[in-house]
């Protein structure tokens, strides 16, 4: 919805759209990543249509001072002054199209937090943290995170003294506990759980905390919400619902960990797709979760969405065979070997799935083995036919997130862009089906992942 309403709504449903939010009753939000997802002014217009108070303390201008939201706000509480502080992940810079805004700038959280909680400290009772982050460590000290400095929860809370409760997200995790002898909360994803922080205090001191997540399974929807979005949703179902293509054979799956294994016809014809429009050599997608199948016939935006659930843009980037051949390690952990079988390796399933980090190439043909150990695992990789060289330059289709290293890819670097779309990768995919009413199902199996246990 929030792509149709950025995207294709006219301003009726965008203001439908803006008044159920309002109708929700949220006080405070901050900005995360995905708010910059249709850029800098539909942002704005969407704060100042909202009634919620922002607050966001590390998005700062060249002065070093908040540039969209306050960077915290005080609320009286039952007779407790209750602050606020907003933060967002630092990796926004490296995924979004902001690095090119003058003016805008993404400061360290811990900075942050050292310029403003002393001062919060001198104004509030209470002091709440809200931030667009997660934890890059668990309860030991253990680190479990895929990006350095994506998530920085663990580090402010060991770090910055006066914090009483932290809220925080971006992860997807469901999380409800303690750390540092303070409570921590996540609330997963898709609207799951409402996540609950309860604070008693004593003479305006905090005196008891506790963290909990209330599923919403059986909650009643609510019905003055439901009127303001009526018709806002069916001028939305039928956009997801209108035919785009037909479908010559079959563009489904009904296993995505073997759709990960063996190449489908889905996946070649997103990497097709992706390739038409940059215009490059090679391409790389991935399978976003496990719930989506591929394209049914015929083929709508229903199943475009579906399958296909960031609202990422593509870009093409140049890299060297040496880039390809490390990017293709990294994949390859997604792996790993269990009783001489190939199985998900669990880095990728806890503490939250990240089935986006695994990437699929079309351009190329290459056999990652498995049982080799990591770095060595590339025993294949060819490019019309010819081995590809460390020093050979070629051109990749690709997601900006990725492009941009993200999943820990660092040999993609945001320097190495040489073209971008700013269309979302969904729209590009609808693009060319409305440009070619039937697609013909095909698949080259053009790489193999294999477990050669008998070196």
């Amino acid at each position: 919805m929030a792509y149709y309403v950025a995207k294709r709504a006219d301003k009726q449903d965008q203001q439908a759209f803006f008044t159920a939010y309002n109708e929700v009753g949220y006080q405070l939000g901050t900005i995360g990543n995905h708010e910059f997802d249709y850029g800098l002014d539909y942002l704005n217009y969407m704060m100042k249509n909202s009634d919620r108070h922002f607050v966001c303390a590390n998005i700062v201008d060249n002065n070093n001072e908040p540039l969209l939201a306050d960077p915290y706000t005080i609320l009286d509480v039952a007779g407790v002054k209750v602050g606020f502080l907003g933060l967002t992940t630092t990796s926004t810079k490296k995924w979004k199209n902001v690095n090119d805004l003058n003016d805008f700038n993404l400061t360290s959280e811990l900075d942050a937090c050292k310029r403003y909680v002393p001062e919060m400290r001198k104004k509030a009772d209470v002091v709440v943290v809200v931030y667009h982050g997660g934890f890059e460590r668990d309860h030991t000290g253990n680190w479990n995170d895929i990006n350095p400095g994506e998530n920085r929860g663990y580090d402010i809370l060991k770090n910055i003294p006066g914090i009483d409760a932290f809220i925080s997200g971006h992860q997807h995790r469901k999380i409800a506990s303690r750390l540092f002898n303070v409570p921590i909360v996540q609330p997963g994803s898709r609207g799951q759980y409402v996540a609950k922080i309860s604070i008693e205090t004593k003479n305006k001191q905090v005196a008891r905390t506790d963290a909990e997540l209330l599923n919403v399974k059986d909650a009643e929807p609510d019905q003055t919400i439901k009127e303001t979005v009526t018709n806002l949703s069916k001028h939305l179902e039928t956009w997801l619902d209108k035919p785009l293509s037909r479908i010559k054979g079959s563009l489904t799956f009904d296993d995505p960990f073997k759709a990960r294994i063996h190449e489908s016809a889905f996946i070649e014809l997103i990497q097709k797709i992706q390739m038409d429009k940059m215009g490059t050599d090679l391409s790389a997608t991935a399978l976003y979760n496990n719930e989506a199948h591929g394209f049914e016939d015929p083929i709508t935006m229903r199943n475009i969405i579906t399958n296909y659930v960031y609202p990422n843009t593509l870009v093409a980037s140049k890299i060297t065979g040496a880039d390809l051949r490390g990017a293709l390690e990294v994949t390859a952990q997604y792996f790993t070997v269990r009783h001489g079988d190939v199985v998900v390796n669990e880095k990728f399933v806890f503490p939250k799935e990240r089935f986006y980090n695994y990437d699929m190439y079309e351009g190329i043909d290459y056999t990652l083995d498995i049982s080799k150990p990591a770095g060595h695992r590339v025993t294949r990789l060819k490019y019309h036919g010819k081995d590809v060289q460390d020093d050979q330059i070629l051109t990749i289709a690709l997601n900006r997130y990725r492009a941009s290293g993200g999943g820990h890819y660092p040999m993609y670097t945001s320097d190495k862009i040489v073209k971008s779309s700013d269309m979302t990768i969904s729209h590009v995919i609808m693009e060319y089906l409305q440009e070619h009413p039937v697609i013909e199902a095909t698949v080259n199996n053009n790489f193999e992942i294999i477990s050669d246990t008998n070196d």
